[in-house]
């Protein structure tokens, strides 16, 4: 495809056949009125004069617009496009226009993107706020109560003395689940990758919250009677965290004789897939995208009775994705929800 002629060039082109012609007509005009009329020095003189306008006026024109498109670049650059610097100054304004558009397009993305990170960041900083607070007050107000008088009283002292430890036991739960939540994100966290059979690491999962879950009266069972081991490769330990803190979830928001089904399928050659089931209150659709952001709460009451620091579906997740496998929700509101997640499995 032929290359455009610069604008420039056409602007020069027509600018010096128009200085030319008005120059020419002037010259025949004096050379008829005062001496004599004479074709050949007219047509020199329109050449060279043609020639001579078209090299000053471009020049002049291009030093201008570099000038200035070369200060566009520099105010651009003070402002970090490392796309812009890295290009020789270009003084073709279709282009440039293309280029300065797409500058503001990516500036207005990187702006939107820093103003939900902070959004993000200030919706953090509360909640870390609150979830330390909590405990925080509530150990204060018992080591108060007691520091006023009320230890000498042995009941309440050891009342209060156990309740504050529980306080302090949910502070240090919490301060736990942040740093491995930040080593997750950072990547600091090495993996111990062994090969285990996950049908049994889910039975000791159960037994851990057998009573747990009989408090509500919910059962803990498999999809179906897995008489054979079936082994993976992972990290035991993260991968037993991820089904406490899937199945704990379930009895937590799972309705009073409700029931929580583990599930285990092939799904690629290498592949399988666990599901947690339950039948408990379910998730309705717009919470869904953010249900794995740290401290994210579906209940916007406040309330913490079901305890717990707000990061569980969070570490699950860095858990889950630090193994390079997929973690999966689907959840009706009202009828229930399903988490499901991938693991490689064991030869």
């Amino acid at each position: 495809m032929p290359n455009k002629i610069k604008k420039t060039y056409k602007f020069a082109i027509k600018t010096s056949l128009y200085i030319t012609l008005f120059l020419t007509l002037v010259m025949g005009f004096f050379l008829y009125a005062f001496y004599t009329f004479k074709i050949l020095p007219i047509l020199l003189f329109s050449i060279i004069c043609y020639l001579g306008c078209f090299a000053v006026i471009q020049f002049r024109v291009e030093r201008f617009i570099y000038r200035r498109v070369k200060k566009i670049y520099d105010d651009l650059t003070l402002l970090e496009s490392t796309s812009l610097r890295k290009k020789p100054i270009n003084t073709d304004m279709a282009t440039l226009t293309q280029e300065i558009d797409k500058y503001a397009r990516d500036k207005k993305i990187e702006i939107e993107t820093l103003q939900v990170r902070e959004e993000y960041r200030k919706e953090f900083l509360g909640n870390v706020s609150h979830e330390l607070k909590t405990p925080l007050f509530t150990v204060q107000g018992y080591i108060l109560t007691l520091l006023d008088g009320a230890i000498d009283d042995k009941n309440i002292r050891e009342k209060y003395l156990d309740r504050a430890s529980k306080g302090v036991e949910r502070l240090i739960y919490i301060v736990n689940d942040l740093d491995m939540i930040t080593k997750l994100e950072v990547g600091d966290l090495s993996l111990k990758i062994e090969k285990f059979d996950i049908v049994e690491l889910i039975s000791n999962v159960f037994e851990m919250f057998e009573m747990k879950a009989a408090k509500k009266r919910i059962t803990l069972t498999f999809d179906t009677d897995y008489k054979k081991p079936i082994y993976v490769k992972a990290d035991q330990e993260r991968i037993q965290q991820v089904l406490t803190n899937l199945i704990v979830n379930s009895i937590k928001y799972g309705h009073d004789k409700g029931t929580t089904e583990v599930s285990i399928e092939n799904l690629i050659k290498n592949k399988i897939i666990v599901r947690v089931t339950d039948n408990g209150e379910g998730i309705t659709q717009n919470h869904i995208p953010r249900l794995f952001e740290r401290f994210y709460r579906v209940d916007k009451s406040g309330s913490r009775k079901e305890g717990g620091s707000g990061l569980g579906l969070a570490i699950v997740k860095h858990i889950i994705e630090a193994h390079d496998e997929k973690i999966y929700i689907e959840s009706d509101f009202g009828v229930g929800s399903e988490f499901s997640f991938t693991l490689e499995k064991a030869k």
